[in-house]
């Protein structure tokens, strides 16, 4: 009952400032909360990011093997992306098999990478239909604070432009190792994905916790380099108007442009 009342009269401050065009964090209603972004950080994996958006952390690590390509696309590589939320981020995280939120939050990441067509995946194929090269992200939420799909999405990013491709030779037609050479990831765009909340008649950019818990309606854009948008994923119960929908784009593409920046940076460590 205490959590219940405490929920309420913060929902109330929240839509409170709101009114005024304010946040409880005192940024405006279109600034994203401060990007920080590490590198290399698992020594054993081919490609690795910590990301910390505000106080969400994020730690994502890539695994680059040979593998068989899916049956109708034997002409490219194979791209997966997973996610988990572990117990020590919050205290309502449990472990146990993913539930609904963390599979969406698992696709969306992957989709905006996929659709941005990020990785040119026709060049991981070392025989059509038989041996490609397979990029596994792996997402591990250490910290939740709010919007973990942004958060996922720029250290999964981070991590496949900093990762080392192993070279593989077919002999006799297994997939081989050839020891101490790599090759740069086939990077052809960099995909940004911008969260907004809509609370009450307002949109506002990479909701925290507390404003996460008020959303009316959520909605993930995702835009490549050239600013246009690559994938879209709306959630919660209330909708969005034409003129609601425009503005997102419009947030999405301008908070991206200066979040791939801090990414190009981390991609030249």
């Amino acid at each position: 009952m205490n959590v219940t009342i405490i929920d309420q009269l913060k929902k109330k401050k929240i839509l409170s400032l709101l009114k005024d065009g304010q946040r409880v964090d005192g940024r405006a209603l279109d600034e994203s909360r401060p990007l920080v972004i590490d590198t290399g950080v698992i020594p054993k994996a081919e490609g690795s990011a910590r990301v910390r958006l505000g106080d969400t952390e994020v730690v994502t690590g890539v695994k680059i093997q040979p593998d068989k390509p899916f049956p109708d696309l034997g002409d490219r590589g194979i791209f997966i992306c997973t996610a988990e939320i572990l117990p020590l981020s919050d205290p309502n995280a449990e472990p146990g098999p993913p539930n609904e939120e963390v599979i969406e939050l698992a696709r969306v990441v992957d989709r905006g990478i996929r659709e941005s067509s990020m990785i040119d995946l026709t060049k991981l194929v070392l025989q059509k239909d038989k041996s490609v090269i397979g990029l596994f992200v792996d997402n591990s939420v250490t910290d939740y604070d709010g919007n973990l799909f942004d958060a996922c999405s720029y250290a999964s990013v981070a991590s496949l432009l900093t990762c080392r491709v192993p070279k593989y030779e077919l002999k006799n037609d297994v997939p081989t190792l050839v020891e101490g050479e790599f090759s740069e990831p086939p990077i052809t765009t960099i995909p940004v994905s911008v969260t907004m909340g809509k609370i009450g008649d307002q949109i506002i950019v990479d909701p925290n916790a507390d404003e996460w818990g008020c959303m009316d309606a959520r909605i993930t854009i995702t835009t490549n380099s050239d600013g246009n948008i690559c994938a879209v994923q709306k959630g919660g119960n209330d909708g969005f108007t034409v003129e609601q929908l425009v503005k997102c784009s419009q947030l999405s593409i301008s908070a991206a442009a200066k979040i791939r920046e801090l990414l190009k940076q981390a991609g030249r460590k």
